[in-house]
């Protein structure tokens, strides 16, 4: 490019010299197309200590959080359709349920205000989209809620083939679904807008 060179020129001399098409426009892209003297870079992911500790705690906030939303959710449906083969379901759902509520207390609004200040950081400074550390961990998420939502959908179809469909199971089912699929399509967003924005 410093010489001048087309980038079609280039394409074909990196291609020749055994270039797989993704990675010839993969360094290509790396460089603007402006008009300037010398090639100017396009600005690159990047990796950072700090953000790998706060968003390290943002997901395990937002785990705790899904986790024991839909324990708590699996609580209360136990409670209202009781199963009369469950001998000890009311006692070990109160201690559950206590449990599910005391976490939601704490990692709820942590990851609440981590989350708001990430959307309120990316306003300010759009660049910080480009975190490598941000991207890995909103697919991580993703790959998370895929399985969650996959896993739901097998344990129904399971549960509708072997006749053990029942209102209890279908309640419990939705929980998970609804919970996982709110995630799912919040990360996704945030996916798509960060490689908008890349």
């Amino acid at each position: 490019m410093a010489a001048g060179k087309s980038r079609d020129d280039i394409r074909a001399a990196l291609t020749q010299s055994g270039w797989a098409p993704n990675e010839v426009t993969e360094a290509l892209d790396a460089w603007a197309e402006i008009d300037f003297p010398t090639p100017v870079p396009r600005p690159r992911p990047y990796v950072s200590a700090r953000e790998a500790f706060f968003y390290g705690i943002m997901f395990v906030a937002l785990a705790m959080t899904a986790w024991h939303l839909v324990a708590l959710l699996h609580n209360l449906i136990d409670h209202w359709i009781v199963d009369p083969l469950d001998e000890n379901a009311g006692r070990y759902a109160l201690s559950s349920t206590r449990w599910s509520i005391a976490a939601l207390i704490v990692f709820t609004p942590t990851f609440l205000v981590l989350n708001r200040r990430t959307v309120r950081a990316t306003k300010a400074d759009p660049g910080k989209r480009r975190s490598g550390v941000r991207k890995w961990f909103g697919y991580v998420t993703l790959f998370l809620a895929s399985l969650s939502l996959l896993g739901d959908l097998m344990a129904v179809i399971y549960a509708l083939l072997s006749g053990d469909l029942t209102l209890r199971f279908i309640m419990k089912a939705l929980v998970v679904a609804g919970v996982a699929g709110a995630i799912f399509a919040y990360f996704r967003q945030e996916a798509d807008e960060a490689r908008d924005g890349a």
